[in-house]
This record gives C-alpha cells, structure tokens and sequence, in this order.
C-alpha cells in the first residue's frame, strides 16, 4: 500500500467522481482508476460502488477512509516537520483570513516573504464558518479573523489586539464629523451591509435588535467594493474598524453599544503541530504598524 493510493482513494471518496478526482490530483483518469484497483486487490476488497451514472463508497470503502485520512494527516505532519529543520528556507504556509481582517496584512505578507522567499504562502479568503472548517480539515495551517461569538470545539483563539465595531461613511457623509454613533442615528441612513456569516455582520445582527428597521440597500461580501461604494455615496456600512487601516477617502465611527468590541485573533488547532513559518508570520503580524496601532489604541 502506497501513500499516493490512499491519497487518490481519499481524493475519489469526497468527490465520488473519478474525472473530478483525476483533474483535481493532475493524473489521467486511467492511471487514477489503475492505482484505486491495485489499492483494492491488495486490501482484498471492493472500495467503489461503479456505475455508468454514479460512483459511491462500499462498506469497506467507509471503514478506510478516516484512517486514510489520519495516515495523510500523519505524513504531511512529518514532511512539515523535516521542512522546519531546514531554517524556514523552504516550505508552503497556508493561511485562512477573513474578509473583513484582510486590510491589515499587507505589510506582514511583504515583509514575511521578504525575509523567507523560498516559503510559498496560499491565503484563502472565506466568511468566518467556511475558513473555520477549513481549518478542522487542515487545509490552512492557521486562520485570522475576529473572535467568533460562539466558542468553537477544538479551536484555540489568542488575541492579538481589540478593535470595535464602526458606523464607516465618505470623510464628506455627514456622521464623519462624529466621534461616535448611536444605533438609532445608524436607522436614519442607507445602509450597505456586509453579508451574513461575515463577523462584522455577525455582531451586527446580535445588538441592533431589529435589522428590519435600517434602511439595508445592499449586502455584499467583498469588503474592497464596499469599501469603493461607500467613497462615492451616503452610504453607511458596519465593519471593523480595522477594515479601514491605509484605505483612503472614508472614516470609521465607533457605534456607541457596550457590545460593539471586537477581538482581531488567531485562531489554531488545539494540541497541534505549529509550523515554524506560521509562528514566525504571527511575530511579524504582531509587530506590524497596523496590528500595533490598536495594541496601543486599547493601552
């Protein structure tokens, strides 16, 4: 038994499709099928119900495929391992991030691939609850966004700063001028909300009570186009005020609710393997201008 049999065996279960499974692995459909028969003639058994319509899991198919998991788990740990031996001069660092947290990672992206340019860094940008099960599957190494409100199992948050939820307008929208804004002046303009499941949107929804008596125009959940509305209309968001470090052109409000604090965090697999690269990346965020600049904001 092959590590790269059970890797397309586990590619086939999620996808229960031997084309889709081939294109995902960049294999050819036949070596692909070829490597899951000699998988089954040495196991013994059948793993793949076959149609010409549908592919599904046999009973023996479902018993392998969590310690199939494990075993490639186990495997990518050991490689992750004998990669940090060689001084972060080589490597992949996967990172989950939210939408709403992206603004302020510019400088720490650059200045981790400045100082580690053998490193390869995937970010993946998804609402919290998607990011966060790719997290429990091990696709990111690590996630940043806002502390969720709900604890997550399995799950560890460290913060790295607080922040607070922001009425952000045009620097020419009338509440600009305000040092903070009440939940009932927020009812008397246009509205443009960032879609449910993004955490500012979230928080949103726990204090104002009633969303129905704002005037919501549009939802939306890219934070950048947003941001681009509001530059060039009345519209009223609610985001982070984070979401607004280096941008240009608008200004974020404090919403004055005691509930209205959010925390910027990390977020990892409790008892698991922490990459140097990642813990690495983490000094570097926590050190950057726009991390460091709530830090104080709160001191």
């Amino acid at each position: 038994m092959e590590l790269r049999q059970l890797k397309y065996f586990v590619k086939v279960a999620d996808t229960l499709n031997f084309s889709e499974a081939a294109k995902a692995l960049f294999v050819s459909q036949s070596t692909l099928s070829q490597q899951i028969k000699q998988l089954e003639g040495e196991l013994g058994v059948q793993l793949f119900t076959r149609s010409s319509h549908n592919v599904g899991l046999t009973e023996a198919g479902s018993e392998l495929l969590p310690y199939a998991r494990q075993t490639i788990i186990d495997s990518d740990l050991c490689t992750a391992r004998i990669a940090d031996l060689n001084a972060l001069a080589a490597g992949t660092l996967n990172i989950g991030v939210t939408y709403s947290f992206s603004p302020i990672l510019t400088e720490s992206l650059l200045s981790f691939m400045k100082a580690y340019p053998r490193i390869k860094l995937n970010i993946y940008y998804r609402p919290t609850d998607e990011i966060m099960d790719m997290l429990r599957r091990r696709e990111v190494d690590f996630v940043l966004a806002f502390r969720p409100h709900d604890k997550i199992d399995g799950i560890e948050s460290h913060i790295l700063f607080q922040n607070y939820l922001s009425a952000v307008v045009s620097e020419f929208h009338p509440l600009a001028t305000l040092n903070k804004v009440s939940l009932d002046e927020l009812a008397q303009y246009d509205i443009a909300l960032p879609t449910p499941g993004m955490q500012p949107r979230s928080t949103f929804d726990l204090i104002c009570g009633d969303i129905t008596r704002y005037k919501v125009r549009i939802e939306l959940n890219d934070v950048n186009i947003l941001l681009s509305l509001l530059r060039s209309s009345m519209l009223v968001s609610i985001l982070a005020e984070a979401t607004t470090h280096n941008q240009k052109g608008i200004k974020a409000i404090p919403i004055d609710t005691p509930d209205g604090e959010m925390a910027g965090c990390v977020h990892i697999l409790k008892d698991s393997y922490r990459k140097h690269s990642m813990q690495e990346f983490i000094r570097l965020l926590s050190e950057s201008i726009a991390v460091r600049e709530r830090q104080n904001a709160w001191i």
